[in-house]
């Protein structure tokens, strides 16, 4: 069902949402500054292209600067790509067989906004490391 999932999604909204990450993290990249918030968003690009069956948890090995970091996301290029997601993620909801996709795209709107300080992990991972 993941695939299935996946496939459609590719192709309604997952490889648009991909080019606009991709876009911020050429952009961002352009500034020796702006490196780790274009890694930031391919990571998070790639999730946006493939997100089901995996998901993203928090990293317990952070500190203040991703704090700091991601209000700088935020300004830079979090804002633009969350409208993004609830623009894709309204006109999805608006047809049935989409809802799901839609539920999906607003899940990744906490994390196009607040990228750094996650790690995304297979869901059966992240199930494992929560259990114990």
């Amino acid at each position: 069902m993941k695939t299935i999932l996946n496939i459609i999604w590719l192709v309604l909204c997952g490889f648009w949402m991909f080019l606009g990450y991709l876009a911020a993290g050429v952009l961002l990249c352009i500034t020796v500054i702006g490196i780790p918030f274009g890694i930031a968003a391919f990571r998070i690009g790639t999730y946006a292209l493939w997100p089901f069956g995996r998901t993203a948890i928090d990293r317990q090995d952070v500190g203040a600067g991703s704090l700091v970091g991601n209000v700088l996301w935020v300004v830079l290029a979090g804002w633009w790509l969350a409208l993004g997601h609830i623009f894709t993620g309204i006109a999805l909801f608006v047809t049935i067989i989409g809802i799901p996709l839609a539920l999906a795209n607003f899940k990744l709107i906490p994390l196009s906004l607040m990228p750094l300080g996650k790690e995304i992990v297979p869901t059966d991972q992240a199930f494992a490391q929560t259990r114990w």
